[in-house]
């Protein structure tokens, strides 16, 4: 396990979009389940399947909670989300990629644009979403397929 990331930042202290922050870049602010958050993309990359195609994960369908999908995830037994997990980390939820592809529109942040990216939201049994941020379309593959995936923190702004 990585030492703790940041866990919370004032409103005040928050730096401009694409600046460091909390071990990666800061993307934007945005508002998840009644709390405005901070949204922070990693350099680190992780590869690997989402799930097993054919099984439903309970609890990985939300499109904008990514944590509480990763958590279902790796509580299901998935490589990728364990890894993003142990960096104090989530994979992006459909908001979130988003989110971090209109970052990446603006110039703010660096994204491969040769592979398909893995988003943390579920689409059925047999597919979950990714996102080609070479263009940024959103769509859904084959759980077992290997994808690339930029972990993402989301900090509570006080």
């Amino acid at each position: 396990m990585t030492q703790a990331a940041q866990q919370t930042i004032d409103a005040a202290e928050l730096p401009e979009r694409g600046q460091p922050l909390a071990g990666g870049i800061f993307v934007t602010r945005y508002w998840l389940n009644g709390e405005e958050r901070a949204l922070v993309l990693l350099d680190d990359e992780l590869n690997g399947a989402w799930g097993e195609y054919g099984v439903k994960i309970p609890g990985a369908d939300s499109y904008s909670d990514g944590e509480a999908n990763t958590r279902a995830l790796a509580e299901a037994g998935s490589e990728i989300a364990i890894k993003a997990l142990e960096l104090d980390a989530h994979i992006p939820s459909c908001l979130e990629g988003q989110l971090v592809m209109a970052a990446k529109a603006d110039g703010l942040v660096t994204l491969r644009e040769d592979r398909f990216h893995w988003l943390s939201t579920q689409y059925s049994a047999d597919h979950a979403y990714d996102l080609d941020f070479e263009d940024g379309w959103l769509y859904d593959d084959g759980k077992d397929g290997e994808r690339v995936v930029r972990p993402v923190r989301s900090l509570p702004i006080r």
